[in-house]
């Protein structure tokens, strides 16, 4: 079995190097690891960093020749997966691989086809940051558990798990940050057998390399009901 792991990169040349070594030292047992990198059109110096250190470590590394967004990475990140999952990983230090393998675990046990990681679940720690972000994150969450009719704690959480033939099933147009509320609208939408796991977060201040915005939160908005009723 093969885990594919798409990580969207954009001006990480502080956190390329750690987040690779994590991902690739993390402990998934026995099953084979695919790294596909797409880099969003960095202007930090990641792109000569990804070219000289990082990809002689990983399968694949994508250069976009122009800067798209989250989505349009995650999607020509998806088109080059061989694995039989797929996970989303952010190129910085949010989110930590040790825990992919209680997100795989609803999956190999047979009980889920889409496994999504959230913060506001379980007694995981996490860095105290960003009030209204934490609100934002909760409304969006029960705006998109409306129109779709799940009861997610955290639609918006990197970590999202997919057995292959999930994402096989249809097609993303979504850029931005639009893509999460699009992904868990198709597969509501797919009746696909959905887990939440918890997870820990340490979230990045914007001096640190916070990119998302109140902008990407009226994008959200617009996705969850354009998906939610159109889907």
């Amino acid at each position: 079995m093969k885990l594919s792991i798409v990580i969207p990169v954009y001006n990480e040349k502080n956190f390329i190097h750690t987040i690779i070594e994590r991902v690739k030292n993390s402990d998934i047992g026995d099953i084979e690891k695919e790294l596909i990198l797409v880099d969003d059109y960095s202007t930090d110096g990641t792109r000569d960093i990804l070219r000289t250190d990082i990809e002689p470590l990983v399968q694949k590394v994508i250069y976009k020749d122009r800067n798209q967004g989250k989505g349009a990475a995650i999607r020509t990140g998806f088109e080059y997966v061989t694995g039989d999952f797929v996970i989303i990983q952010d190129a910085d230090l949010e989110y930590d691989p040790d825990e992919y393998g209680k997100l795989l675990k609803p999956i190999l046990d047979g009980k889920a086809d889409v496994v999504y990681g959230s913060r506001f679940a379980g007694g995981q720690p996490h860095r105290v940051l960003f009030f209204w972000h934490s609100v934002g994150n909760k409304l969006l969450t029960l705006l998109s558990n409306m129109f779709t009719n799940l009861n997610l704690t955290d639609m918006e959480c990197c970590y999202k798990l997919f057995r292959s033939e999930v994402l096989n099933s249809f097609t993303l147009e979504q850029d931005r940050f639009g893509i999460e509320p699009e992904l868990t609208a198709k597969v509501a939408k797919g009746e696909w057998r959905i887990f939440e796991v918890g997870i820990s977060y340490s979230g990045r201040t914007y001096a640190e390399g916070k990119k998302i915005n109140w902008k990407d939160g009226f994008e959200a908005i617009w996705c969850i009901v354009k998906y939610g009723l159109f889907r």
